[in-house]
């Protein structure tokens, strides 16, 4: 394993020292590449495959069928996955209790905590017979974790050696090595700048999982240093064939070739992440021990799920697999479509958040005619990503000219041990990953689409809009206690016309952060192009 940064810098320094790195490189390569084409990973495109039928005898065909009886066939039940103990336990009940197919497509799967966990499940669904396909962004095969590199192209060749898992990776790096993806990098930027963030999880074609989360720990409250603010959905019925036709479109696209096989591959090492006296130390992990993590039998949970789920219609949207130049992303159109259907109310949470003139003549018009607009998104305090925080900045004041209701999330938000944490880990702040929206308190958004020009136009993205007032009502109450002074700030104009951030805690003159350096990030990469992020 290759960490990317010194050893004695803090986790936080080491993601920004990190990214200040890519950010310096892309920035040279930018005019350089410009003009380049865009052209296809290289290698045969794999033999096309296809999800198999909902399994009639799933744990979750029965709830599909009282769902089916109770609401019509077109109707699938939801529930809310917002506090990462259930969105660990709801993933791994899932995994557990499947009976023919698992199908997972993730941005990133890191080798942590969390990521092992799964794997682990994954691997042991597979030993019973359960068909796997597992579809990841390239990227996953040279990350660790969040600051530490590691190529893991031979422990994902042995994982795809199983008889019953096959793996693919979305627009892959040619060479291997990490000094040769360093040079595909200077060569086919254009190609390699464009990634797949999609998220999801299907299950016997009945259940899918969909949202924000990536298959990592500081996603599922389990990171000593961070954790996000996140949110899924689980839905049963319909929007499962419906995610389903989303995995195979990029599964058997050309944009996705097999997992790159270094040599012939045996068994899994017994010294490997995923050996047995690995994965029965994780298990005494103590937030795992708190969770139950070790238990395959779910009944009770799915018994229980029954209650929990609320009906409503749905669709499934997604950005087309294809990243070339020519080729425009579905999503903001369809997120824009979304915004505009407002007749009264949009809420919108929002992690990485860089309005566009666009957006803000499509709120000033919303605004015109009477719809309240509140916009929950990342201080500069809670941010991860403080590069996108130095391109949102400049909009605050035109949102609160146009009538929006701004907040910001606090890095010690009161509801961060609750939802965000998995207990008894406790982290040294929060922050926001959430891409959510509630029209009228009728339809809900939820997916993995940022509203800034990367999701916009280089990465593909996907969600899941849930026509269900029951569960837009759930989810509005949800925001709005975000937005609250225990957990955001409001930003407004002051007696003197400047902007101040409100709390229950005071009144800030200046936005907040947790350290002065974080000031100096901002600062810096305001130079970089807005188009990055």
């Amino acid at each position: 394993m290759t960490s990317i940064t010194h050893a004695n810098m803090t986790n936080a320094w080491r993601r920004w020292a990190a990214r200040l790195g890519l950010m310096l490189l892309i920035g040279q390569l930018l005019v350089g590449c410009a003009s380049q084409t865009i052209g296809h990973p290289a290698g045969p495109r794999p033999e096309p495959e296809h999800a198999q039928p909902p399994s009639a005898t799933s744990r979750f065909a029965p709830l599909e069928a009282t769902i089916a009886e109770k609401y019509g066939p077109d109707r699938s039940g939801f529930n809310l996955l917002e506090r990462s103990d259930r969105a660990v336990l709801w993933r791994l009940a899932l995994i557990d209790s499947a009976t023919q197919s698992i199908d997972l497509q993730y941005y990133v799967w890191f080798g942590d905590t969390l990521g092992r966990l799964v794997m682990d499940r994954v691997i042991k669904a597979a030993d019973r017979g359960v068909k796997v396909r597992i579809l990841f962004d390239d990227l996953s095969t040279m990350l660790h974790d969040m600051s530490h590199m590691e190529l893991r192209d031979a422990l994902m060749a042995r994982i795809d050696h199983h008889p019953n898992i096959h793996i693919r990776v979305f627009n892959p790096w040619n060479d291997r090595s990490l000094i040769g993806r360093g040079l595909d990098m200077l060569s086919d930027f254009p190609r390699l700048n464009r990634r797949m963030h999609n998220k999801q999880m299907v299950v016997d074609n009945r259940v899918a999982i969909i949202g924000g989360r990536n298959l990592a720990q500081e996603y599922f409250g389990l990171s000593p240093e961070f954790n996000f603010h996140d949110l899924d959905v689980i839905g049963v019925g319909p929007v499962a064939r419906q995610a389903s036709q989303v995995f195979d479109r990029y599964w058997n696209s050309d944009w996705v070739r097999p997992i790159p096989k270094p040599a012939e591959v045996p068994g899994m090492p017994v010294d490997t992440e995923l050996s047995r006296s690995a994965i029965e130390e994780l298990m005494k992990h103590p937030s795992l021990v708190a969770l139950g993590a070790s238990r395959t039998d779910w009944s009770p949970q799915i018994e229980e799920l029954s209650t929990l789920l609320v009906p409503g219609s749905s669709q499934v949207h997604t950005d087309s697999p294809v990243r070339d130049a020519k080729t425009r992303n579905h999503m903001p159109d369809a997120i824009r479509a979304l915004i505009r259907s407002a007749k009264s109310e949009l809420l919108i949470t929002n992690a990485y958040f860089i309005p566009d003139q666009h957006f803000m003549a499509d709120l000033q018009e919303l605004i015109g005619r009477g719809v309240k607009v509140r916009i929950l998104t990342n201080s500069l305090a809670s941010h991860d990503v403080p590069a996108v925080n130095a391109h949102y900045e400049v909009w605050r004041e035109p949102l609160l000219e146009a009538g929006v209701d701004l907040h910001e999330l606090r890095p010690d938000a009161d509801m961060r041990h609750e939802l965000a944490e998995v207990a008894p880990l406790q982290a040294r702040f929060i922050g926001l990953h959430t891409k959510s929206m509630v029209i009228d308190r009728q339809r809900a958004f939820i997916g993995s689409m940022n509203l800034d020009p990367r999701s916009e136009v280089l990465n593909s993205e996907m969600g899941v809009i849930v026509d269900s007032p029951p569960l837009a009502e759930k989810l509005a109450e949800r925001m709005s206690r975000d937005m609250e002074g225990a957990n955001s700030w409001q930003v407004v104009r002051g007696t003197d016309g400047k902007l101040v951030w409100r709390s229950n805690a005071g009144e800030l003159s200046t936005q907040p952060v947790r350290h002065f350096g974080q000031r100096i990030q901002n600062l810096f990469f305001k130079a970089f192009p807005v188009e990055l992020y």
